[in-house]
């Protein structure tokens, strides 16, 4: 539609330009007339003395108003009009019909030809020009109402919406835009059944209920449906009356709001599940466990939460790639979850099966973050219920994950919560049950472990701990005493074994009660740092106050041994204090080598390639393969002390001692029995013929003046040597 003759302006201000007119007339005197009457009264006029010249004029040019007369020879004013209606852009062009006629038939002529208003000949030309601006003012509204037509009608296409309405004497009508919501685009009317039959039969019953209940009260209606094709419709419609007052029908309009609900699902899940595993997440399970606890208060049931850590997943996810690591979570998420929907549901007596469902649908297993799991079990008969189910769950993660085409074991710790008893709130089973899941660790994970008060007291201590070993190495509160170990050949001491002691609040706490707290809080890494410095130092001060020449065995966990500056760090504590790399020594356990063996191995060999001297501690304790003894760069192996406690009472001992030592001679490796104590000790293992002995035998663990002391009365150690030659 070409509406520049609109948009142009055609305003009656003095700062408006003129309207033009095209004054078509076969009198030369009328037209004379006419025209300067309507100049002087503010008009820009062009003439035509003919319908064919004005239908020429215009092909390239365009007035605001026509003025036409009726009766012309050749061409009249009638088909000049139906002809400048067929042109592009003349559909709306406002066109006055001159006449001097007055009867009827010419004024129904002129309407039919498409003039849109007619006047009678005369010289009354103030009201000619009266009538041209009305009707230029009115088709200017005309337009303006066209326009925002057309930017509703393309708003409600945006929006997806259109109009319709019902009524009991017409029945349906839909406008276009409301056709395409519900993709009828036909010229075929719809009749209310058939759009009914267009909503998806799940919810067409309760769309019909609704009907029924607004046509009974007329209320609004407001409500979403889905129709067929997977798509949602927002209907709102309010009630229509007639001049009585009685409902007559009712007016509103169709919007799709697929994609909206589709987005607002997506909120939904975001809001409510975590994006890798696809489980519920610490909102959604909080939820579920809110209205679990109110149903078990209503019922008086039991219901129980399950706190679920996994083992050692930081190596995996450090080893392998953050790729692999949310893989692992997945197909863990996918275990625990099968586990609590097959597991057998034992209600209690009585319990109806709509209340059956309900417990159910709140049933989850979810992830709180990292690698942390919740299950939630929404009616239990008591603590074996949720104690199987957890056993189900360490069964289900023993089976082997196959991550990049190789398997890995991965094992849980299960903290077990259960209402009313450990607690009556979310929060303290939640909590409790994360009491519970440390205790498990603690005992030597891939365990489960009920919750009991008595754990609190554990937790509590353990906290206190953590806290104040935080502040240990700060306040100096570390120290090492050294126990030596004596060569069986001759009495002498061959070197001495770093142990390190906490002196907190002027009493020492033994290493049982505060190494594990620093393994699992990572300060073991700093601690052992510490110790390495601390070690080399004190053999410098023996060798430059006392004359002795004293080797240091330091014990370092795993992740020491991963760390790729622990090399540089022997080299820069040794060479700083002048002595060579070979008077440290460092021993790291048999479980903690084989739990990283692939990235520990390279270390070895480059501590040893500096001189440094590697042994095994409490040899026989984990489970190692032969195949990788003969490829460790090791020295020594030291048998631990549960194994030597026995000699000489119980034959298991001694043919574990005596297989570690021929291991030991064929591989060329020196071998340190740890935890000798008797004279009947002693006797056996040198009898079986162990390299060095160590223990409360020979001398406990002592301060390091204490050592130099021991040594000066009686204790045989080898002369220090000239650090110059």
């Amino acid at each position: 539609m070409n509406d520049r003759y609109m948009t142009e302006g055609c305003e009656d201000g003095p700062h408006e330009r003129q309207p033009r007119v095209l004054l078509v007339d076969d009198d030369p005197v009328n037209l004379l007339l006419t025209a300067a009457a309507l100049r002087e009264r503010g008009f820009t006029v062009v003439e035509a003395e003919g319908g064919l010249e004005a239908l020429r004029q215009l092909a390239d040019w365009l007035p605001d108003v026509i003025v036409l007369d009726a009766m012309m020879p050749g061409i009249d004013g009638f088909e000049t009009c139906r002809e400048l209606r067929e042109l592009p852009g003349f559909e709306l062009m406002p066109v006055l019909m001159l006449t001097g006629l007055e009867d009827e038939d010419s004024i129904e002529r002129a309407f039919d030809a498409g003039a849109t208003d007619f006047f009678v000949k005369s010289t009354q030309w103030v009201l000619l020009a009266g009538r041209l601006h009305y009707l230029l003012r009115s088709t200017r509204i005309h337009m303006a109402l066209l326009r925002s037509q057309a930017r509703l009608t393309r708003a409600q296409d945006l929006a997806r919406m259109g109009s319709f309405e019902w009524l009991a004497t017409q029945g349906l009508r839909l406008e276009p835009e409301a056709r395409r919501v519900i993709g009828r685009n036909g010229p075929r009317p719809m009749s209310l059944q058939e759009v009914m039959h267009l909503i998806a039969p799940a919810q067409r019953r309760a769309m019909l209920a609704r009907m029924r209940e607004a046509l009974r009260h007329a209320c609004v209606i407001d409500c979403d449906v889905a129709i067929r094709g997977e798509r949602v419709l927002h209907v709102e419609a309010e009630p229509q009356f007639d001049e009585q007052g009685r409902l007559a029908g009712y007016g509103g309009i169709l919007q799709d709001v697929t994609e909206r609900r589709m987005a607002e699902d997506k909120i939904r899940q975001l809001a409510n599940f975590d994006s890798l595993t696809g489980l519920p997440n610490r909102r959604q399970l909080i939820w579920r466990a809110e209205r679990a606890l109110e149903s078990a208060q209503r019922q008086g049931h039991r219901f129980a939460l399950l706190l679920i850590d996994l083992d050692r997943f930081k190596n995996i996810n450090d080893t392998l790639g953050h790729a692999r690591g949310d893989d692992l979570l997945v197909e863990i998420g996918r275990r625990l979850r099968g586990c609590v929907h097959h597991c057998d549901q034992i209600v209690a007596p009585g319990i109806d099966e709509a209340l059956l469902r309900s417990h159910r649908a709140l049933e989850a297993v979810g992830r709180l973050g990292g690698d942390e799991f919740v299950a939630l079990l929404p009616e239990v008969a008591g603590q074996e219920q949720a104690l199987a189910v957890a056993d189900a769950m360490l069964r289900a993660l023993r089976e082997p994950v196959v991550l990049a085409g190789r398997e890995y074991f991965v094992t849980a710790s299960i903290g077990i919560g259960v209402y009313p008893g450990d607690g009556v709130s979310v929060v303290d089973l939640l909590r409790n049950a994360d009491i519970a899941m440390y205790a498990a660790k603690a005992d030597g994970r891939n365990a489960l472990q009920l919750f009991h008060p008595d754990l609190i007291g554990r937790s509590r201590e353990k906290l206190e701990i953590e806290t104040a070993l935080h502040k240990a190495l700060e306040r100096g509160e570390l120290v090492l005493h050294y126990q030596p170990q004596i060569e069986a050949a001759d009495g002498r001491v061959r070197a001495v074994e770093a142990l390190m002691r906490w002196r907190r609040d002027g009493a020492l706490v033994q290493p049982g009660d505060f190494i594990p707290v620093a393994e699992e809080t990572g300060l073991i890494v700093p601690m052992s740092e510490w110790a390495i410095g601390e070690a080399a130092r004190q053999i410098a001060a023996w060798r430059d106050h006392h004359g002795l020449d004293l080797a240091v065995a330091v014990n370092l966990p795993s992740r020491a041994f991963e760390r790729f500056d622990l090399v540089e760090q022997v080299r820069e504590a040794t060479r700083s204090l002048g002595l060579p790399e070979r008077a440290l020594q460092l021993e790291i356990t048999e479980t903690a080598l084989m739990r990283n063996i692939d990235q520990v191995i390279p270390v070895l060999h480059r501590l040893t390639q500096t001189g440094v001297e590697i042994a095994i501690d409490d040899f026989g304790t984990g489970y190692s393969s032969l195949a990788y003894l003969t490829q460790l760069p090791i020295r020594e192996l030291k048998i631990d002390q549960s194994f030597v406690r026995y000699l000489g009472e119980r034959e298991q001992s001694t043919a574990v001692v005596t297989a570690v030592i021929a291991l030991a001679r064929s591989l060329r490796l020196r071998v340190v029995a740890e935890g000798v104590e008797t004279p009947l000790q002693e006797q056996v293992l040198r009898g079986l013929g162990c390299d060095t002995l160590q223990g409360r035998r020979f001398a406990p663990p002592m301060p390091a003046e204490d050592l130099a002391r021991w040594l000066e009365r009686g204790g045989r150690a080898t002369p220090a040597r000239d650090p110059a030659g």
